[in-house]
């Protein structure tokens, strides 16, 4: 669900909003944040997909929870960190969704992300 209320939020080539100058895209963050974002967006299209009755999706743990709490905090801490307004880490995490889909790599960040959920204390 959060997914999709992203990815309609922020469609191709929205611009960004942010309040820090310095951070205009995912290539302006730190290594850290930049897989917070992925994390995030994996979260989302996880959950959308569980949602959904998506079959490669649920081989998934359930993430409408704890992707859910995971996506608040770790995004609320990037807007704290970066400077950057709601409609523009939305925007991030939404093109970041859509490379994950365009790439057809999703499955293949899970495990990394599995292991940062587990590590946040989500």
């Amino acid at each position: 669900m959060f997914a999709a209320l992203l990815l309609a939020q922020a469609g191709p080539g929205a611009a960004l909003t942010p309040i820090a100058d310095e951070v205009s895209s995912a290539a302006d963050l730190s290594s850290e944040n930049r897989a917070i974002v992925r994390c995030s967006a994996a979260f989302s299209l996880i959950a959308y997909g569980q949602e959904s009755g998506n079959a490669d999706a649920q081989k998934w743990p359930a993430m409408s929870e704890r992707g859910r709490e995971f996506f608040v905090r770790a995004l609320a801490g990037l807007m704290d960190e970066t400077g950057l307004n709601r409609d523009g880490v939305s925007e991030l995490v939404a093109n970041e969704a859509q490379a994950l889909i365009n790439n057809g790599n999703l499955n293949d960040v899970m495990p990394a992300c599995l292991l940062m959920l587990e590590t946040s204390g989500v």
